[in-house]
């Protein structure tokens, strides 16, 4: 490392006066953010600022306080970790669509961990901080938008999440340790089964799973309907390892003198590859099935102070027919309104509510017509009916009611003798929907409440159901679902769905990134299952997406309208269906051997 002349202390108070500049913009950008809620106006892309200059002053103070106790100026380790980071952050949808940085994404974050090994007496402790500088930068720069639900949520994610990144490559260095041989491929598993424990746990949050990070091109990704997204992952992590390996090989004087292409040539191949057998495929796909014709409505309903408080939902059923009726006719088979358009309703008995008797009316025309929409929804508990743990309990006419409330999907048939089937939103998004480890943390349900959290939780399904007429079987898909490929694909192997529908509103994240990376993971999903998809949001973009991931008739964001076009229905079975996540199941499956078998090798005697 360079050694500081003697104008280090020059150097420290620069370092200290940039540190504290970033934190004094991340406070005013901070008041500012308290001011518009106040005002109960939106954040925008405000906490991006809050968090990015608030981190790297941070991060700043932090390398001050090292270059007042060193002579060396530490910024080699500080700059390949920054690198890594803005790196992922950018390579993800949205910001810039560059998917391909993620090739090389994890190249420089590598190189400071071989640095590192290469130091005598090196403590792991000493990595962590470089190791959560990346994830931090990647979690700020990709889904900062999710402090726009919640000041505290966003605070969390982003800290959180970082942290549990670490996890696998602190893994990964015990294993190097005492298994050599195994190089980096237990890197590799080790993330492989972070991901996979991410889809499924009590903190679930899928979002930045690498192979997600090809979203906006799905003619480069039609392979992934036989891998997923964890295909996606490999593909990265394997291109990034190459490229390392090539950086950091002592080569002969002949390996030197070869041609850039023979030195570069295997990496590019595994680069390419892939990309020109999706594009064949991508080419060659016809599209599957008989079509059903369908309208999708976006309301356009702000929701953190409009549709739950300001907003009469007389008021909003009135807007929901006014931009319908337009586009119906006796062609006409689905009518989709997003996540949550009305309540409460009795789940067993959803034709009761005020709400959709006016529906029923203002559709009677249309006696073929199917109304599929989201709904807030409760069941009353019978005496002897088995209780959950989303059980709750109220007071009606002196008498404890037992019930539970749930995030519900309809498809009400507007013949009248025709039965309405529901499905329960089974995905929770953790804090909003659910309280995760609620019995451990049973002390904290409290602050839970305080921050618009809910500790009883929302009723569940275990399986998948599909919606099922004279039409179609579809499948109903409630908003953060979709962004999951194994259990999306649930809804085929267990409902045997022809196409699906997401209602989704993701107006909660204002007009940045979330809504937009929503709409391009819906892509993934369609290829996975090369089923056709119909997106109806509240606030967001609603869209049609056909069986290869073309999204087409988008609309725009803060636009109440809707939108009518056809989609077709297949009955085909894709490899990734059928098996799932066998990539990840895999890596889960070698994570485990790796640990036991790391573990006993740590246990015996050295030679």
């Amino acid at each position: 490392m360079p050694v500081l002349p003697d104008f280090s202390a020059v150097h420290a108070r620069r370092l200290l006066l940039a540190a504290v500049l970033l934190l004094v913009i991340a406070s005013g950008v901070g008041y500012d953010m308290h001011r518009l809620w106040q005002a109960e106006l939106l954040w925008g892309y405000r906490p991006l600022w809050f968090l990015l200059c608030g981190w790297l002053g941070l991060i700043g103070l932090w390398q001050w306080r090292k270059l007042r106790k060193s002579t060396t100026l530490p910024s080699r380790p500080l700059v390949l970790s920054t690198l890594s980071g803005v790196l992922l952050g950018i390579g993800f949808p949205d910001i810039v669509p560059l998917p391909f940085l993620l090739m090389v994404a994890w190249v420089p974050l590598l190189l400071l961990i071989e640095g590192w090994k290469q130091k005598e007496g090196a403590k792991k402790r000493e990595l962590l901080p470089y190791l959560l500088h990346t994830f931090m930068l990647w979690n700020i720069i990709a889904t900062y938008w999710v402090m726009n639900t919640s000041f505290a949520a966003g605070l969390f994610a982003n800290l959180a999440n970082s942290l549990l990144m670490c996890i696998p490559f602190f893994l990964f260095l015990w294993t190097q340790r005492y298994i050599p041989k195994m190089g980096y491929g237990s890197l590799i598993a080790y993330w492989l089964t972070f991901e996979h424990i991410h889809l499924s746990w009590e903190l679930t949050w899928p979002w930045l799973t690498l192979g997600n990070g090809w979203a906006e091109y799905p003619s480069l990704v039609q392979w992934y309907e036989f891998t997923g997204v964890f295909g996606g992952g490999l593909w990265i992590w394997v291109i990034n390892i190459m490229l390392l390996n090539i950086l950091i090989s002592k080569k002969t004087q002949a390996e030197k003198q070869l041609p850039l292409w023979r030195q570069w040539g295997k990496p590019v191949v595994v680069l390419v590859l892939p990309m020109l057998v999706s594009v064949v495929m991508y080419n060659s796909y016809q599209q599957q099935g008989d079509t059903i014709d369908v309208v999708l409505v976006q309301p356009n309903f702000e929701p953190h102070y409009e549709k739950f408080e300001r907003i009469k939902e007389a008021e909003q059923i009135t807007r929901f027919i006014a931009l319908s009726k337009p586009l119906l006719d006796d062609k006409v088979d689905y009518l989709v309104f997003p996540e949550t358009s009305y309540g409460f309703a009795e789940e067993l008995d959803v034709k009761s509510n005020r709400s959709t008797g006016r529906l029923l009316e203002a559709f009677s025309a249309y006696p073929t017509l199917k109304l599929v929409t989201g709904l807030n929804a409760y069941h009353d508990f019978l005496p002897d009916e088995p209780r959950t743990a989303a059980t709750r309990s109220r007071n009606r006419g002196g008498q404890v009611i037992e019930y539970e409330m749930m995030n519900l999907a309809a498809q009400i048939p507007m013949a009248p003798e025709a039965a309405v089937q529901t499905y329960r939103k089974s995905k929770l998004v953790p804090g909003p929907e659910k309280f995760p480890f609620k019995r451990i943390l049973f002390f904290m349900e409290p602050l839970v409440d305080a921050l618009g959290g809910t500790t009883a939780g929302l009723g569940i399904q275990d399986k998948r159901s599909a919606f099922t007429s004279d039409a179609a079987k579809v499948a109903p898909v409630i908003c953060y679902e979709s962004v999951f490929g194994d259990y999306f694909a649930g809804y085929i192997r267990d409902g045997q769905a022809q196409a699906a529908f997401i209602m989704t509103n993701d107006g909660w994240w204002d007009n940045t990134a979330g809504h937009r990376q929503h709409l391009y993971f819906a892509s993934l999903r369609a290829i996975e299952t090369r089923r056709s998809i119909g997106r109806s949001a509240n606030t967001g973009i609603s869209g049609f997406i056909n069986q290869r991931g073309d999204i087409s008739q988008t609309t725009q964001y803060n636009e109440p309208i809707a939108i009518r076009g056809q989609m077709n229905l297949n009955d085909e079975v894709t490899f990734y269906v059928k098996w799932g996540d066998l990539i990840a199941r895999t890596a889960l499956f070698l994570a485990i051997l790796l640990i036991l078998n790391t573990f006993v090798k740590s246990r015996l005697p050295k030679e």
